[in-house]
């Protein structure tokens, strides 16, 4: 079983945990992380996680997350179909960034797209992904534990 967790998701972890549902959603995130390191689930890395990385300033952030990519078995490039997906899903309201990360997931048939972003986890569960099922962190626990 293949898993794309979006940055957000892979930063919950070191959120404030003074709200319940950050918290949650973060030992969410830590079980899953478990299980791929216990080799049951197969996290997924792509450019686009790569590429928002690079983007984040702080410090301790950027070393978990690669910590965390490190896990990755499998990696994405951005090629021409991830591009194509990435302008269908932008078309249905997704942001640019945010669709890339969907695309790339899609194309390479993850079983499971993980965020914590509320408004793009909306988005990304009306449009079509195939095969792969757009989850919250909480939903992603429970289908892989199952």
């Amino acid at each position: 079983m293949k898993i794309y967790l979006d940055m957000c998701s892979i930063q919950r972890p070191l959120d404030s945990k003074t709200q319940p549902r950050i918290a949650v959603e973060a030992e969410a995130i830590l079980a899953a992380l478990a299980l791929c390191e216990a080799g049951q689930v197969e996290l997924m890395s792509s450019d686009t996680l790569l590429f928002e990385l690079a983007r984040n300033p702080h410090p301790v952030r950027k070393e978990y997350a690669l910590k965390v990519l490190a896990k990755a078995v499998v990696f994405v490039p951005t090629d021409d179909d991830v591009v194509e997906r990435t302008r269908t899903f932008q078309a249905e309201g997704m942001r640019p960034l945010d669709a890339l990360h969907l695309a790339s997931a899609v194309i390479a048939n993850a079983d499971y797209f993980c965020t914590c972003d509320d408004r793009f986890l909306k988005r990304a569960k009306a449009v079509n992904t195939g095969q792969t099922k757009v989850v919250s962190p909480l939903e992603l626990v429970t289908e892989v534990t199952q």
